[in-house]
């Protein structure tokens, strides 16, 4: 009987030196390096490219084709920022906010042409400003049915037409599909039925873009440990 502890142990041994298993093990740790690497670089080039469009802004005789023979990559990016600055710097120091919001009030005037820029700058402003709530706080709801829970951001609170109708407080949330935020569903549910998260927005993202492999820790976990007990796995 004594014989046995050390029989399984010497198989144990034998299993994690087996070539096979150390191959794997090294294959393995090659991917977990070089897998973020490609896809870091392929995301940077992707936007570089999209960036470098801005480069049909200047004429054909001041583009790198022309001034130095050959193409360089990464150019338009600078350009693309540069642009960004000196509209900034124009818009708040020099033009004024009055004679821009004259300006967007002639472009909303023209006929499709007012209707795409007014849904585009709402959504910039939303977005990429502290004015609103939008994509600021992270929850959960149950989607695409009960039981199922999906990993969504509120975007809208003010649904005036909807909560009258329905006698209801209802918000607007968005849950984005996987590994693609960029597409995915509007849903309009009763404030009681999302539970918001501690998750931050940038932790939501990087939990979806990786299929939720990668989850973040709780950092305001409650002292007394109430969690859900885990279950067994198959």
């Amino acid at each position: 009987m004594p014989e046995e502890p050390s029989m399984s142990a010497e198989t144990d041994e034998s299993k994690a030196r087996h070539p096979a298993k150390k191959l794997r093990n090294y294959l393995i740790g090659g991917l977990l390096i070089w897998i973020p690497i490609v896809v870091t670089v392929w995301v940077v080039r992707f936007l570089s490219g999209i960036l470098d469009q801005s480069l049909v802004l200047l004429p054909p005789s001041w583009r790198p084709e022309a001034v130095f023979g050959q193409y360089i990559p990464g150019l338009g990016v600078v350009l693309s920022l540069l642009v960004l600055f000196l509209t900034g710097v124009m818009v708040r120091d020099l033009f004024g906010p009055r004679i821009v919001a004259g300006l967007e009030d002639l472009v909303r005037r023209i006929p499709i042409v007012g209707t795409v820029y007014g849904g585009a700058k709402t959504f910039s402003e939303t977005v990429l400003t502290d004015k609103g709530t939008s994509f600021k706080q992270v929850l959960i709801v149950e989607f695409p049915r009960k039981g199922a829970w999906s990993v969504g951001f509120l975007t809208a609170e003010n649904l005036e037409e909807v909560r009258a109708r329905t006698g209801e407080d209802m918000i607007s949330v968005f849950v984005p599909t996987t590994p693609n935020p960029t597409t995915g569903f509007i849903v309009v549910v009763k404030r009681s039925e999302v539970m918001f998260l501690d998750m931050s927005v940038d932790e939501a993202f990087k939990m979806i873009l990786t299929l939720g492999v990668v989850a973040p820790v709780w950092k305001n976990k409650p002292m007394d440990d109430r969690l859900a007990p885990p279950q067994p796995g198959p």
